[in-house]
C-alpha cells in the first residue's frame, strides 16, 4: 500500500513538472524517484529476486522428486511357427498375417535422498549466504546511486548559484556600460572606457552562456539517474545542511563494522567455508530411497501360437534403498577440497587488504573534509571582505575617484569569492556523503 502511494506521488510530481517548468525538485523527491525508477537499482532488485528463488526450499534438495511415465506400444507382425506333432512326429507349420499386439504401461516413481554426507545441508546454507551477499550488493548499488544522484544534484545547485552570480555581474556591467556611454557623450570620459565596458559585457555574457549550457547538461544527466526518458526542466534546492559527524576514531571503528564492501568480503568468506564442507561431503556414502507403482497391460490378437496368452495384466508396488559410496574417485574430491581451502585463504587475504584500503580512505577523506570545512569558512569571510571592497569601489567609481579597470577588478574579485565559497560548500557536502558511505550510514542520515 505504501509503495503504491509513493508511485502515485511520483506520477503526480511528473505531471506537475511538465505543467510548470520551474518547479523545485527537492532532495527528498529526487531520492524517492531514483529509488523507484533508476535502472541500476531495478536490475539489482531483479538479481535479489533470483537469489531469493535460489535460496528457497524448492532449490534445496530436501524435497523428494516424483515422475510419471506412461506409454502405448502397437505392433502388427506376420508370424510363422514350425512345431512337431507329439503323436505323429511330423513337423507342422502355422502361418499368420497381421498379428496385432498392443501394450499399455504406466509408472509413478518417487525418489528421495535420505543422507548425502550433509552436502545438501551445506549447499542450502551456502545459498542462504549467497542471498545475504546479494542483499549487500543491492545495498551497495543503492549507496553508489545515492552518491551519484547527489553528486549531480549538487552540481546543478552549484551551477545554478554560479549562474545567478554571473547574471548579477552582467547586470552591473550593463549599468557600467550605460554610464560610460553617457559620460562619453557628455565629454566626461574617453571612448576607451566605453569599449572596455562593452568587452566586459561580452565576456560576462559568454560566461553565462557556458554556465547555462553546463547547467542544461547536468540536468539531463540527473534525468538519467532519475530514470526519466523525457526532458523535464526544474529547479533544485541550493541550501546545504551538514551532519554532526563523530570523531575520527569512532568513525573508523564504525566503518570497519558497517562498511558494505567489508560485509560482502565476510559473506564471501562464509560462502567459501561452506564450499569446503560441500566438497568434503563426497567422502561420505549416500543413502537413497526409491519407490514406484506400475501397471502394464498387453493384448495379443490373431495369435499363431494357440498356447499364447491373449491378455496380460500386471502391476504392483516396488520400493528399495540404495547405498552408494565412491571410495576413490581418482583424487578429484581431494583436489576440489584443496582448491576450496585456497579460495578461502584468498578471500581472507582480500578482506585484510580491503580493511587497509578502507582505513586509508577514511583517513584521507576525513582530513579532506576538515580542510574543506575550513576553506568554506574562509571563503565566506572573503565574501564579506570583497563585498565591502566592491561597495566602496563602486561609490568611488561613481565619484570618478577610481578607474574602470579598478572597478572591474573589484567586481571580478567579488564574483570569484562567491563562486569559491559556493564550490567549497558543495565540495564539503559531497566529501561528507563519501564519509557516510564509507561508514555505512549514507542511507540513514538527513539529506
Amino acid at each position: 500500500m505504501k509503495c503504491n502511494k509513493i508511485k502515485i506521488a511520483i506520477v503526480l510530481f511528473f505531471v506537475i513538472l511538465q505543467g510548470f517548468s520551474q518547479e523545485v525538485l527537492t532532495k527528498k523527491q529526487a531520492l524517492e524517484i531514483t529509488l523507484e525508477n533508476n535502472f541500476g537499482i531495478k536490475i539489482a532488485n531483479n538479481n535479489l529476486e533470483v537469489a531469493k528463488n535460489n535460496a528457497g526450499i524448492y532449490n534445496s534438495g530436501y524435497l523428494p522428486t516424483a515422475n510419471l511415465k506412461s506409454g502405448i506400444d502397437y505392433r502388427n507382425n506376420n508370424q510363422k511357427i514350425i512345431f512337431t506333432d507329439p503323436q505323429t512326429g511330423n513337423d507342422a507349420e502355422r502361418v499368420g498375417t497381421g498379428a496385432v499386439t498392443k501394450s499399455y504401461s504406466t509408472t509413478l516413481g518417487i525418489n528421495y535422498t535420505i543422507f548425502d554426507g550433509l552436502g545438501r545441508k551445506y549447499n542450502y546454507q551456502q545459498l542462504k549466504e549467497t542471498y545475504n551477499l546479494t542483499e549487500l550488493q543491492v545495498k551497495e548499488t543503492i549507496e553508489n546511486t545515492y552518491l551519484q544522484l547527489f553528486t549531480v544534484y549538487f552540481q546543478i545547485a552549484r551551477l545554478s548559484e554560479n549562474t545567478l552570480n554571473l547574471k548579477e555581474a552582467l547586470t552591473i556591467s550593463k549599468r557600467r556600460f550605460k554610464r560610460a556611454k553617457y559620460q562619453y557623450e557628455y565629454g566626461q570620459s574617453t571612448k576607451l572606457e566605453v569599449l572596455n565596458a562593452e568587452v566586459d559585457i561580452n565576456n560576462d555574457s559568454i560566461l553565462i552562456i557556458n554556465a547555462t549550457q553546463q547547467l542544461s547538461n547536468a540536468k539531463r544527466g540527473l534525468n538519467v539517474i532519475l530514470g526519466i526518458d523525457r526532458d523535464v526542466n526544474y529547479e533544485v534546492e541550493t541550501a546545504v545542511d551538514f551532519n554532526n559527524l563523530m570523531n575520527f576514531e569512532a568513525l573508523q571503528k564504525k566503518t570497519i563494522l558497517n562498511n558494505t564492501a567489508l560485509k560482502q568480503n565476510k559473506k564471501n568468506i562464509a560462502i567459501s567455508e561452506f564450499n569446503i564442507k560441500i566438497n568434503k561431503a563426497n567422502y561420505v556414502p549416500s543413502l537413497n530411497f526409491s519407490s514406484s507403482y506400475g501397471f502394464n497391460r498387453t493384448e495379443n490378437e490373431n495369435l499363431v501360437n494357440p498356447f499364447g496368452a491373449r491378455l496380460i495384466n500386471s502391476g504392483g508396488l516396488n520400493a528399495g534403498l540404495n547405498l552408494s559410496w565412491n571410495i576413490f574417485d581418482g583424487g578429484a574430491t581431494k583436489t576440489r577440497v584443496a582448491n576450496a581451502k585456497i579460495a578461502l585463504e584468498t578471500q581472507q587475504i582480500l578482506l585484510e587488504q580491503q580493511k587497509v584500503t578502507i582505513r586509508n580512505s577514511v583517513k584521507n577523506t576525513w582530513e579532506n573534509y576538515k580542510n574543506q570545512l575550513f576553506v568554506l569558512k574562509s571563503q565566506e569571510k572573503n565574501i564579506q571582505t570583497t563585498q565591502n571592497n566592491f561597495d566602496r569601489t563602486q561609490e568611488k567609481y561613481k565619484l570618478g575617484q577610481v578607474t574602470s579597470i579598478e572597478f572591474r577588478q573589484a567586481q571580478v574579485n567579488l564574483i570569484n569569492s562567491k563562486t569559491a565559497a559556493n564550490n567549497a560548500k558543495f565540495d564539503a557536502k559531497l566529501i561528507e556523503l563519501l564519509l557516510l558511505q564509507l561508514s555505512g550510514d549514507i542511507l540513514n542520515v538527513k539529506l
